[in-house]
């Protein structure tokens, strides 16, 4: 007999996978419902959590035993819900909050893409574009603002989390200067700032991006004095000289646009600048099933990819950069510490 305590035969994990949607769906719809703000430290009756999120209490504890399944939220003996390690996560308030990322990651065009899955292998085109008539952040901005929000949210939580982690690993004791290309809002620029006192910093990305930047970054912030704020296209040019440049999870477009940014960066550097190129690697990680993932939903919305150590390897030789070291950063980034030669 097979229990919750013992593994399933192949032929019902398969089945459970196959119904994947149903779990990815009750995420969103625990995260949109609040359900995990509703839930204090002590376990909570389902008629109070349905009253506190305004469903009704019987399909609400068909959505919380199905949760239970995959170690978010537990049931107790007497029928309360309490908090799991993982339901914590998706509370607004959680340091490490994963809410934005889990509503990121099943919008409602998500569930246009996924079953043109097999369209996107046989072409290796994005379906974004046929769907909907636009590319991918053209469509977001124009006719799906509230998803355009979400992505918004999620990428600064994102953000915000790793840029702690990338400061924690990487030495910029011997650099006066530091460039983040396509830094977004600048949480790793301001964070290497503040971890070092005496350098100084650029943040470079798109107009719309960086008009978003840090507040510790705009005037009047704690680190507006020591930071330049660049709008530009690092595919086009990267008009910033520092002596160490951090290029984090924007090396996903098709090669020809990486080549171009690489290009730019080498030649706004110059020789002996260091570069330091941080991605979400989908061999050599623990982290497979997400970063998988995450690189087939590329491959759906603007026909980018995740990659493996190897071609990012061989991406970065191919540019002419010397690689100097690889680490992780955390579970989900790895750092490719490379120099311009001279």
């Amino acid at each position: 007999m097979t229990t919750a305590h013992t593994a399933p035969p192949p032929s019902m994990r398969l089945r459970e996978l196959a119904f994947g949607a149903a779990c990815a769906a009750a995420l969103r719809a625990a995260a949109r419902l609040g359900v995990a703000d509703a839930l204090g430290d002590t376990p909570a009756a389902v008629e109070d959590l349905a009253a506190a999120v305004k469903t009704e209490p019987k399909p609400l504890r068909r959505l919380l035993r199905a949760l239970t399944c995959y170690g978010v939220f537990t049931e107790r003996p007497d029928g309360t819900f309490a908090h799991t390690d993982m339901s914590r996560l998706l509370r607004e308030d959680d340091p490490h909050s994963l809410r934005n990322i889990c509503l990121w990651c099943t919008e409602p065009w998500t569930w246009d893409a996924w079953p043109k899955l097999d369209e996107a292998v046989r072409t290796g085109r994005n379906v974004v574009e046929d769907l909907y008539g636009k590319e991918f952040f053209v469509y977001l901005n124009e006719d799906a603002p509230e998803s355009a929000d979400v992505f918004n949210r999620a990428m600064t939580t994102s953000s915000k989390q790793s840029a702690r982690d990338v400061a924690e690993l990487l030495d910029l004791s011997g650099a006066a200067s530091v460039a983040d290309i396509g830094g977004g809002q600048g949480h790793v620029v301001a964070c290497l700032l503040e971890k070092y006192p005496h350098m100084r910093g650029t943040l470079m990305d798109l107009p719309r991006v960086v008009d978003h930047a840090d507040p510790r970054l705009m005037p009047g912030g704690a680190l507006a004095d020591r930071v330049s704020i660049v709008a530009g296209d690092c595919r086009e040019a990267v008009p910033v000289r520092a002596d160490a440049y951090i290029i984090k999870n924007i090396l996903e477009w098709d090669d020809a646009s990486t080549a171009r940014c690489l290009r730019n960066v080498m030649e706004a550097g110059g020789p002996k600048a260091r570069v330091v190129v941080i991605e979400n690697l989908v061999d050599d990680t623990p982290s497979m099933r997400f970063s998988t993932a995450m690189d087939l939903l590329l491959l759906l919305n603007v026909g980018g990819a995740k990659h493996t150590t190897e071609s990012m390897v061989s991406r970065l030789e191919a540019a002419g950069l010397v690689i100097d070291d690889i680490s992780p950063v955390n579970p989900y980034l790895h750092a490719f510490d490379c120099t311009v030669p001279a």
